[in-house]
């Protein structure tokens, strides 16, 4: 264990030390491509905000208007049927749509549950299995210009959809409910 913390510990200085010498070695003006780096980097910052903004007001409405509570009322007991706990609905919802709100809503299921709980564990595996496809989509597409989402979108909903039908299954068929 000592090891693998001393390994944490160094990894990242190591690797930045590699690179730098890397580029000496090529004679690469590595603080100019550093700062060429940084002023890119900035640059997107502020070329995504509006996207982001946009889609953080979109999740606020769409919580704060009753909607996610109905689409969990009116899926809830067939999700229910297959083996999905009621409790991690939203957490199956709203992971494609925000990361932060699901990451505190996963917290929340523990906090309620404990992590040792069938329903822990599963909104713990279906966090890791489950990714933020309308943020990446509204943001990193919005940010690069693409206009067609259409087919990256279908893809990605339906790998969160698989994601979450195989936690259950995963959760289920190692730790039993």
């Amino acid at each position: 264990m000592a090891s693998v913390t001393a390994l944490s510990i160094w990894l990242i200085p190591s690797l930045i030390g590699m690179i730098l010498l890397y580029g000496t070695f090529k004679r690469i003006p590595s603080y100019e491509a550093f700062v060429e780096g940084g002023k890119e980097g900035f640059s997107l910052a502020v070329s995504i905000m509006p996207f982001l903004v946009g889609m953080l007001t979109a999740i606020a409405v769409f919580r704060s208007s009753g909607a996610m509570d109905a689409l969990i009322r009116s899926i809830g007991p067939l999700l229910s049927a297959i083996g999905m706990p009621p409790e991690v609905v939203p957490l199956a919802i709203l992971r494609p749509i925000s990361g932060t709100g699901a990451l505190g809503l996963m917290s929340d299921l523990i906090k309620t549950y404990g992590p040792d709980s069938f329903i822990g564990r599963l909104a713990s595996v279906m966090q890791g299995s489950t990714d933020t496809t309308f943020y990446v989509v509204t943001v990193y597409f919005g940010a690069v210009g693409v206009q067609k989402i259409g087919d990256a979108l279908k893809v990605g909903l339906l790998a969160d959809a698989i994601g979450v039908i195989c936690s259950v299954l995963i959760v289920t068929l190692v730790f039993g409910k």
